[in-house]
């Protein structure tokens, strides 16, 4: 006789396969980095490898269609963590033994499973009956908490596995722990897709253009996507200039990267905060509030007048992060629709890594500027993206109550609604 597994059960199952994973994925570049430095490739080859990591995410929407049409979309995840993991150890053991494009290729391949390992998997916890509205919103703190335990985790996992196997044997073990996170994946309830038809097949995906135009259409989704480009904007450069900034006020090249450090370890915090304690309210407007609490967190770095307050105003800079992330998580899991939901969940997640990467490369390039006039600069955009969702926000009301007064109206007037008149 099958029994339907707890929810409590199924969580734990959940995150152990989005821990192993996005540790195997947050450990990737830096292993694949180490590894080309140390080799015959140096830094050119390493930061192209790393960065062949993240570019296929720009297919993720195209990809998040396969896995909203399959009949057990279980399957298209562990398939994907599979060649992943195969792909990445294939290229560790090869890196300098066949020629770099065929190194190359073979990263480009784990790179293009990177969509699902992220918002693929998240829409599957969105998708799991059982939960809650409360336990749902918990359940998406431990999965905001995963993120941050990845990219903690499997950077400092290289480094301890490099220090006993050396750089190769560590990005092998990377590639393991993603085949072990598909036989992880394998073990949760499995989901019916939405709007499974007569003949046992699920709905028709959309297309990349539709799924755009619906985020853009559901006045929530199009504005926590506004928030989330602008954000990801600063978030992806705010290590680089955290870096910077430490060895400024710390006077070494070890306090640079301790407070980069501090950054990634205020994010888990947050996360596991909101694991613990989920997040009030209404999903859209608690993600506006924590958009105003980013920007003050981000000028709170801009103006730390020494080492000890930095420390504090990057610990919560990424602690509102992770809350900030989680919000939009909910917000996904609230106005998607059942039947696109990882297009939806993926479509975002592509754009924000797309824009945290450019926040990376703009950080970079104008680091002449200085850290604390680039952190201003960071608060004013989040600050924007603040104005502009509120702005969006009020508009969409305005036209709310005039289509509302318009019904009444015509109501008044004829006795039935418009729909009604011929």
């Amino acid at each position: 006789m099958s029994t339907t597994p707890h929810p409590a059960n199924t969580l734990l199952r959940y995150l152990l396969t989005a821990s192993l994973v996005r540790t195997a994925s947050g450990g990737a570049a830096v292993g694949l980095f180490s590894l080309a430095v140390r080799g015959s490739g140096g830094a050119g080859l390493g930061g192209l490898l790393a960065a062949l990591l993240t570019a296929p995410y720009v297919a993720g929407p195209w990809l998040a269609g396969v896995l909203d049409r399959a009949r057990d979309g279980r399957r298209v995840l562990a398939v994907s963590f599979v060649v992943f993991g195969a792909a990445l150890a294939s290229a560790a053991l090869l890196l300098g033994r066949v020629p770099a494009a065929l190194v190359a290729v073979l990263v480009g391949v784990a790179g293009l499973c990177g969509p699902l390992v992220t918002g693929g998997l998240s829409s599957r916890l969105a998708a799991l009956d059982g939960l809650a509205a409360r336990a749902q919103r918990r359940a998406e703190g431990w999965d905001s908490a995963t993120y941050g335990i990845g990219n903690t985790l499997g950077p400092a996992a290289v480094g301890a596995a490099g220090a006993v196997l050396g750089p190769r044997g560590a990005v092998v073990c990377l590639g393991v722990a993603a085949v072990l996170a598909a036989f992880a994946v394998l073990s949760l309830p499995a989901v019916e897709p939405a709007g499974r038809g007569a003949d046992g097949r699920g709905a028709e995906p959309l297309r990349v253009r539709q799924t755009f135009r619906v985020i853009a259409s559901v006045g929530p989704l199009r504005r926590v996507m506004l928030a989330m480009a602008l954000t990801a904007l600063v978030a992806g450069g705010i290590t680089v200039l955290a870096t910077t900034l430490g060895r400024q006020l710390g006077g070494g090249a070890g306090a640079g990267a301790a407070l980069a450090a501090v950054y990634g370890f205020g994010y888990l915090g947050g996360s596991v905060l909101v694991g613990i304690v989920p997040l009030p309210g209404e999903p859209e407007r608690t993600s506006i509030v924590l958009v105003a609490v980013s920007a003050g967190a981000v000028a709170c770095c801009a103006v730390a007048p020494g080492y000890a307050v930095a420390v504090a105003a990057f610990a919560a800079a990424g602690a509102a992060s992770a809350l900030l992330f989680t919000a939009t998580l909910a917000v996904r899991s609230v106005y998607a629709p059942p039947a696109a939901r990882a297009q939806v969940y993926v479509s975002m997640g592509a754009l924000k890594m797309a824009v945290s990467s450019a926040g990376t490369a703009v950080a970079g390039s104008l680091m002449g500027l200085g850290p604390r006039t680039l952190l201003g600069a960071g608060t004013a955009v989040t600050l924007l993206a603040l104005a502009a969702v509120l702005a969006d926000r009020r508009l969409a009301l305005r036209r709310t109550e005039r289509k509302s007064d318009g019904i009444s109206s015509a109501r008044n007037n004829t006795g039935r609604f418009p729909s009604e008149i011929s």
